[in-house]
């Protein structure tokens, strides 16, 4: 969505009457001949120029009045513009043509005839709104950007239920990867943008939401429970409604991204919420989607599971049809605004439920927002606010990052004997041990809410100082607060919690403060073109927790357990005897506090429209880094030189040809809180049972001094070349790129004794991503009735490691006889999180598994989870009032690790007692063979996706007084997959870190992704 300031809409002037030409009221007799054949005279000349009023009212496609549109008489530069409701009125000559224009809209001519009235609908110009993108701290147009920026309007977005603006955006821009790490209702999602460059910092971009960096933390608590496993935390941004959503622009390359200098290594990702304009509407949507899995696994049925030779228990159980179920999602937006050119405003509700496929998961969001401005003084002062507000209610289900071969619940519906019954004769769930769960009792005897209240927003005036020259102060925060509480029965039979029962509750607060100042300068010296950006920048990260836990209940209820957890301490076992109270309750809680302090500035020159320079210069101060390297310097240089301007190149081949490069340095600091220094927390605290004592406790060093930690920092070079041919029918961008990460931030093991096992340093490593980046845009057919539209995006990455000395291990194994186990591994000369197995070659007559090149673990040629090209496709076609877009995506050369394979599907595991997949029986794996870690679970990750279709007809209401706009549509979301992997899905990434070392492309029991049609309506009054 292209924004436009107001000193950009032409403006016309004012228009006062004559006054007369004759003074006095008196004339004599001698002079009233040649008045009276003067005033002849100017009768007859006045009757050949005789003006006719017009008035009449301009309106958009939704029927909105819309405000400031120029309106000229063609062929002069006399004119007016429309009032604030898009009223006009102007006097022309008979048989003139009046010219409508406005920014973001195509301009119409209109021949006046004999008429008095008119009615002007203008068309919003589609290509028009491309030529703007969202940079820091500003805007700039399309054409002159000198960086890699990708910009996506509402009509690129994907269609259907989306929870997060990461979706939004997934599959349509070059050099993105975006990967949901689960189908659960707000899980993560995994963001890339041209390659993985750092370990430790995190690869996610920097996220700003109408000029607010958020931290990147989790607004929500995460968990390690007794039972259940590592569990991960909400995703962040599921806070922010996607109908608020105006545009998603994308800063790729070091010298677009440079103006956010320690927190643009991985990219930017600026969203921009939406804006009011027009005479005052209000505009609704409700949406109703229906979701299925998409694949369920191969499991062997009762009938199948006896003949193998697994015990029979005397029933037919379809596991994963009892616990996978039809889920419903309800949208409701609704919004009223309005605007003309002394300023705008907006107020939006909306409401999301979205159920999840498997039994009990939801997810709820209640949010509000508002956005305005309004100019005073002359329109020389603009005073502005955003504010996002939401309430986020997740329900969830045991499921685990590494709980091993006893299994979450995912994983107990995977290996449960489908002979067994889901109840016992009583109507009690049928329990039989703890190491085989039953997997309705896991969902109906456990419970986890998570409430996370978040407000984001700003508020902000811009005044012009001088002609050109503007001052702008932001006061900016982001505040949440989060609460989980997971409580799990006595009566599940499930390791460590059967017969005592456990509570945890977490709570997350967070409230991050920004203050921004900077100046802006715009100025034209003839040919040379001139904006400069100066300024400062203040934001502070303030993060506190609270954890408790809680066991020896002397009661199932689960509300009850939550909310007086001063009944934990005492338990009744079967043979009448009572668990010791000591370590009832634990508590524990943290406080942290960073700060970022920036001056910034950068410098845009144009000479005669051909050639344009960028530069850029950021310096930060954090106060994650210990005094030698408190601030770090981030420059960068971009020239541009267009093609198209110039003599020698054929106008009527090329309407734009363009050169770009670019240099910059950025970086990275996306580490724990205050690492550099000595720090002390205090450990631990158990309550006794009577809360009449403390156990434990005190105050203990977890850090020591580390003066010279610093920045890890990005060095990246980019080449590109902006075209468009046939007339605009077929544009695009071509880039390549290098890019080099040094100063690896990492977590090593300390010398001991030290007061924490590990330390962190920089690593004297280098991380490189090379690549090349392909987007197009091609309209096959543009006509009045019907028209096409074909956009391709395709890059290609290379990832590599040099330098690096040492191995560092990562990508945890879990399953029974796999304590320790690993399958990726950080080494010189490989990509990062390199596979790491043993080569696996079929069978012996033994049943054992067979490693042609030994039974040890190494590299295999350089097979990595990093994907080497990704893709995306969409046609957008519109017939008449229909519309419809369909779109694929791709990933190919990424390999994906099986974990869930690993550890439940193996003759091993059939051999005790679980259920497995029908390509395990018989396949001449014997009952004791080890399941080693091996390429035997390596399979490719390649796949194309239809990932979105979507069909809408706009209802024709000429003659209708209530509403201005009305749209039904049909949507489709993750239609069809084409892959080979043998997995649920292909688009997966468990956490399976090690020593905080994160690993990509493992799939261990993973949420399972779903299958959704979409019914809706869109209406504006």
């Amino acid at each position: 969505m292209m924004k436009f300031s107001n000193s950009n809409r032409l403006m016309s002037g004012q228009f006062k009457a004559a006054r007369s030409p004759w003074g006095g009221t008196s004339l004599n007799s001698q002079r009233l001949g040649s008045v009276l054949l003067t005033l002849a005279f100017a009768i007859i000349t006045l009757t050949g120029y005789a003006q006719n009023a017009v008035s009449g009212k301009v309106l958009d496609s939704k029927g909105s009045g819309l405000p400031g549109v120029a309106i000229t008489i063609k062929g002069s530069t006399t004119g007016t513009n429309t009032d604030v409701d898009g009223n006009f009125q102007i006097s022309v000559a008979p048989n003139a043509t009046l010219t409508f224009s406005s920014i973001g809209f195509e301009s119409q001519d209109v021949p006046v005839g004999n008429k008095s009235t008119l009615s002007v609908t203008l068309s919003e110009d589609v290509r028009a709104l491309e030529e703007v993108v969202v940079v820091g701290y500003g805007t700039v147009k399309k054409k002159d950007a000198t960086g890699a920026v990708s910009a996506l309007g509402s009509k690129d977005f994907q269609k259907g239920i989306v929870t997060s603006p990461e979706q939004l955006m997934q599959g349509r821009v070059a050099g993105v990867q975006i990967t949901q790490s689960s189908g659960e209702p707000g899980g993560g999602i995994n963001v890339r943008i041209r390659g993985t460059s750092s370990v430790l910092g995190g690869n996610n971009p920097l996220f700003v939401i109408d000029g607010v960096p958020l931290s990147g933390d989790n607004t929500s608590s995460g968990g390690d429970n007794q039972g259940v496993g590592r569990q991960p935390a909400k995703n962040p941004l599921n806070f922010l409604n996607p109908d608020d959503i105006a545009s998603i622009d994308i800063l790729k390359d070091a010298s677009a991204t440079a103006i956010y200098g320690s927190r643009g290594a991985n990219g930017v990702v600026l969203i921009t919420t939406k804006r009011g304009k027009g005479k005052g509407s209000l505009d609704y949507g409700y949406s109703l989607g229906v979701s299925n899995i998409t694949k369920r696994y191969d499991l062997l049925n009762a009938q199948e599971y006896i003949a193998a030779g697994g015990q029979d228990q005397g029933s037919e159980t379809d596991w994963q049809k009892e616990l996978f179920r039809t889920a419903m999602t309800h949208q409701h937006n609704l919004s009223y605004g309005g605007g003309d050119n002394t300023g705008n405003y907006r107020f939006s509700l909306g409401y999301l439920s979205q159920d999840g496929i498997v039994q009990t998961s939801n997810v709820k969001r209640y949010s509000v927002g508002f956005s305005g401005t309004k100019k005073f003084i002359n329109n020389k002062l603009t005073i502005g606010s955003n504010l996002n507000f939401a309430n986020t209610l997740d329900t969830g289900v045991p499921i685990s990052e590494n709980i091993g071969f006893e299994g979450d619940l995912l994983g107990s519906i995977l290996k449960a004997n489908p002979t067994r019954s889901v109840y016992n004769a009583g109507g009690g769930f049928n329990q039989v041990t703890t190491t085989e769960p039953n997997p309705m009792a896991f969902v109906k005897l456990s419970r986890d809410k998570n409430s996370t209240l978040r407000a984001l927003g700003n508020i902000n005036a811009e005044m012009e100082l001088l002609e050109g020259l503007k001052f702008k102060t932001v006061l900016g925060f982001d505040k949440s607060m989060s609460s989980r509480k997971q409580a799990y029965g006595s009566d599940l039979l499930v390791t460590g919690i059967t017969e005592i029962g456990r509570v945890y509750i977490r709570d997350v607060e967070a409230n991050n403060q920004l203050w921004e100042n900077y100046f802006t300068y715009d100025k034209e010296f003839g040919k040379v073109t001139l904006n400069a950006l100066l300024g400062y920048s203040y934001q502070s990260f303030e993060n506190g927790s609270k954890n408790v836990s809680a066991a020896n209940f002397r009661t199932t209820n689960l509300d009850l357990m939550i909310n007086n957890l001063g009944i934990a301490g005492t338990v009744e076992i079967k043979d009448g005897t009572a668990l010791s109270s000591v370590g009832s309750v634990v508590q524990n809680s943290s406080y942290v506090k960073d700060e970022l302090q920036s001056y910034f500035g950068r410098v845009n020159l144009g000479f005669g429209n051909k050639y344009l320079f960028t530069g850029t210069l950021r310096v930060d101060g954090s106060s994650k880094f210990g005094g030698n390297n408190k601030y770090g310097y981030f420059p960068s240089g971009a020239f541009k030189w267009k093609l198209v301007e110039e003599k020698f190149i054929p106008k009527t081949v090329f309407t734009d040809l363009s050169l770009r490069v670019g240099y910059g340095v950025t970086g990275n600091q996306a580490i724990p809180h205050n690492v550099y220094d000595r720090r002390d927390r205090y450990s631990d605290y158990v309550i006794n049972q009577n809360g009449d004592g403390i156990t434990g406790g005190g105050l203990n060093a977890v850090a020591f001094n580390n003066p010279d930690l610093k920045w890890e920092s990005t060095a990246a070079l980019n080449l590109g070349i902006d075209f468009s041919i046939l007339k605009g029918r077929l544009s695009g961008s071509i880039d390549a790129y290098n890019k080099s990460t040094k100063d690896l931030l990492f977590k090593v093991v300390a010398a001991q004794p030290a007061p924490n096992p590990f330390v962190y340093t920089n690593l004297d490593t280098d991380i490189q991503n090379r690549g090349i980046e392909l987007a197009l845009n091609g309209i096959v057919v543009e006509g009045t009735k019907f028209s096409w539209e074909v956009l391709v995006n395709a890059s290609y990455n290379k990832n590599l490691v040099k330098n690096l000395v040492g191995t560092y291990d990562t990508g945890e194994i879990n399953g029974q006889g796999l304590s320790g186990a690993f399958a990726q591994r950080l080494a010189e000369g490989q990509p990062l999180f390199a596979y790491f197995l043993r080569e696996f070659g079929g069978f012996d007559d033994n049943g054992n598994s067979i490693y042609p090149n030994g039974d040890f673990q190494q590299f295999l040629g350089g097979k990595s989870p990093l994907p080497k090209v990704n893709a995306g496709l969409t046609n957008n076609l519109k017939y008449g009032n229909f519309d419809m877009s369909i779109f694929f995506n791709g990933v190919f050369g990424n390999y994906l690790y099986s974990n869930t394979a690993n550890a439940f599907f193996t003759q091993g595991s059939f051999a005790n007692g679980r259920n497995v997949t029908k390509d395990v029986i018989g396949n001449g794996e014997g009952g004791l063979n080890a399941p080693d870690v091996s390429t035997r679970f390596l399979e490719k990750g390649n796949f194309i996706r239809m990932q979105n279709f979507s069909l809408g007809y706009r209802i024709p209401l000429k003659s209708s007084k209530v509403l201005s706009n009305a749209r039904i549509f049909v949507s489709g979301q993750n239609l069809f997959t084409i892959t080979k992997y043998s997995g649920q899905d292909p688009e997966v990434s468990t956490n399976k870190s090690l020593n905080d070392i994160p690993s990509f492309g493992i799939d261990y029991t993973a949420y399972p992704r779903s299958r959704t049609w979409t019914i809706g309506a869109n209406f504006s009054f």
